[in-house]
């Protein structure tokens, strides 16, 4: 049995909402799609504003998994 070894994913997640929301987007689409989702790092905050509010937070996230052995 070897050592388990990870690969690192980098999405950007989006909310009307919050920078927490935003980022726990990113990482439920992530779900969908990735198996062995093991840990995740918050690179960037930014968002966009309209009309002098902020119309949406948008999180950076690193998404890390294990690889699957063959």
């Amino acid at each position: 049995m070897t050592e388990p070894v990870y690969k690192k994913i980098e999405i950007v997640g989006t909310s009307p909402n919050s920078f927490d929301e935003a980022t726990a987007n990113a990482v439920a689409k992530a779900a969908e799609t990735v198996r062995n989702l093991s840990w995740f790092e918050v690179v960037e905050l930014r968002g966009s504003i309209a009309d002098g509010k902020v119309k949406q937070y948008q999180a950076t996230v690193r998404i890390g998994f294990r690889l699957e052995e063959e």
